[in-house]
């Protein structure tokens, strides 16, 4: 054996130490050389050792993940080339031709919310971003609802026994109606209140006392519209067969002249109708805070935009499904209004409202007649009322208001049309020509304030009053001196009933006792004699 094979691995290892720099000490022994080499090993190998006891389990976690994020990253580059290439010719085939024409015909169909966009984006990278943050606030909302706080449940409501008076129509329907303040022939003034949205004959005008009606010798008449409280539906109705309804009521009612007619919020399309169909029943209209139908053929697109101005995100959607989708609505109201339990009119109506309108609401004395309100408006359970107002509001009125006054066309001869260059000739108006006063509120974040310079542009001889400060609820709901102020506005100084209130029995019969009662201070004489006569 040569010198090389019979080196021990004593020997080998002692070789491999030495050149990386590691001197041994002995007296040419094998043993301490041995040693030597074993304790520097020993010492070197225990180092590492003890460094990857301290390392090991952060260093493996890391390269276990790195690992895995190339592994996904290969496999994910891998699918989208497999995708590429199946696809790859895919646009000329049958299925790729189909879902073309499906996508073209949706696109189309919700190409109206593009005027909902600033008129330089780009609709599709638009509407590619609202579907993103949707995405995000609904994981947001969804991890926020796992808050173990807990919530008051919602009370549930309670409707009432059937208690309404009401008339039979010539069409075998049946309409609800609540009378307030003097009796039929004591009325110097008549008033007929078709109700808003979510709403009821209760609601009238809400905190009126009866005092003010006995003293201005009103008499206030509000009916449940169709399907709402306890009037029969009337599937189809339009705004035609409201003003009738109105005008059956007051010939049952034994309303024999003309009746004033009060339009509050949504209500104030009824009231439009009455004045647009029954004019010659019309005495005048009082509205309060009245929506305006946007999609009206007088309304310029930048006051159509200002309509929905203050609107709060889930209200647009609302007025769009109502445009669009009407067939959705239940799956909202079932979930609102008609899922039995109580609740607050800005969340139902998803409003958005201002400092004097959080005030009212907030109170007690409406918040008692909220809930007696909605509970009698959702008596019969149906969704159904309730989608055809809301689509009535959005639908084509058969009727602009710009028919309420028009003026009157003539056939003038061409020398009378030439005349009228020269001479400035005042023109005949049609239609309705009584008064029409419009309060709005300047804080109304429900109707906007732009919707009655509308009004004041198309209906010339309406009177706008502009309240500072005031809301959408504010001045008409439960305040004294507003209603003080309206009915001053509308009828001048009161005057009480026409006829005075008649005596209670027994206050006539003590009359008639001291008529015929002699008095005390006359002598016998005079008592007999006026026996005898």
């Amino acid at each position: 054996m040569s010198a090389a094979s019979m080196m021990t691995w004593h020997e080998d290892l002692a070789t491999l130490v030495g050149d990386a720099g590691v001197h041994l000490h002995g007296a040419g022994g094998e043993a301490p050389a041995a040693a030597n080499v074993a304790a520097a090993g020993a010492g070197w190998y225990g180092e590492e050792e003890e460094g990857m006891a301290e390392e090991g389990w952060a260093q493996q976690a890391k390269g276990f993940a790195e690992s895995t994020a190339e592994m996904l990253r290969e496999l994910g580059r891998g699918l989208w080339d497999v995708a590429a290439q199946s696809l790859a010719g895919a646009e000329d085939s049958e299925l790729a031709r189909r879902l073309r024409k499906r996508a073209a015909a949706t696109g189309k169909r919700l190409s109206f919310m593009n005027e909902y966009l600033p008129e330089e984006r780009d609709p599709v990278r638009c509407w590619l971003i609202v579907a993103a943050v949707a995405f995000v606030t609904l994981l947001v909302l969804g991890v926020g609802s796992g808050d173990e706080t807990p919530v008051e449940l919602p009370k549930k409501l309670i409707i009432s026994p059937p208690s309404a008076n009401r008339i039979l129509l010539p069409d075998g329907r049946h309409l609800a109606y609540e009378e307030q303040g003097v009796s039929a022939d004591r009325a110097r003034f008549s008033l007929i209140a078709p109700h808003s949205f979510l709403s009821s004959r209760l609601a009238g005008i809400p905190g009126i006392s009866a005092s003010l009606l006995e003293e201005f010798g009103a008499r206030l008449v509000t009916y449940d519209l169709p399907g709402f409280g306890e009037s029969d539906p009337h599937p189809g109705r339009n705004l035609n067969s409201s003003a009738l309804d109105m005008l059956h009521l007051a010939d049952a009612l034994d309303i024999p002249d003309k009746f004033w007619v009060v339009g509050y919020s949504g209500g104030g399309m009824h009231a439009w109708s009455a004045l647009r169909y029954i004019p010659d029943r019309v005495a005048g209209a009082a509205m309060f805070a009245p929506m305006a139908n946007p999609y009206d053929s007088k309304m310029t697109k930048d006051e159509r935009h200002r309509t929905w101005d203050r609107w709060s995100t889930k209200r647009k959607l609302m007025h769009i499904l109502a445009r669009r989708f009407p067939s959705l609505l239940p799956l909202f109201y079932h979930r609102s209004f008609l899922s039995g339990k109580q609740g607050q009119p800005e969340s139902w109506l998803s409003l958005s409202l201002g400092k004097k309108d959080k005030t009212l609401l907030e109170g007690p004395e409406f918040n008692a007649f909220w809930e007696r309100n909605v509970a009698e408006s959702v008596r019969q359970g149906d969704a159904r009322p309730f989608v055809e107002e809301a689509v009535l509001q959005v639908s084509d009125w058969g009727f602009s208001l710009s028919d309420i006054q028009m003026q009157k066309k003539e056939d003038r001869s061409f020398f009378e049309l030439i005349k009228s260059l020269f001479n400035q000739v005042e023109r005949e108006w049609v239609g309705f020509l009584g008064p029409i006063h419009i309060w709005q509120g300047m804080d109304d974040r429900v109707v906007s304030p732009s919707v009655a310079e509308f009004f004041r542009r198309v209906v010339p001889g309406a009177t706008v009053h502009k309240l500072l400060d005031e809301g959408h609820f504010s001045y008409f709901c439960f305040c004294d001196e507003c209603h003080r102020q309206i009915f001053s506005t509308l009828f001048g100084i009161p005057q009480g009933p026409i006829n005075p209130a008649p005596l209670p029995s027994s206050d006539v019969a003590s009359e008639l006792a001291e008529e015929t009662t002699a008095p005390d201070n006359l002598t016998e004489e005079e008592q007999g004699k006026s026996s005898l006569a």
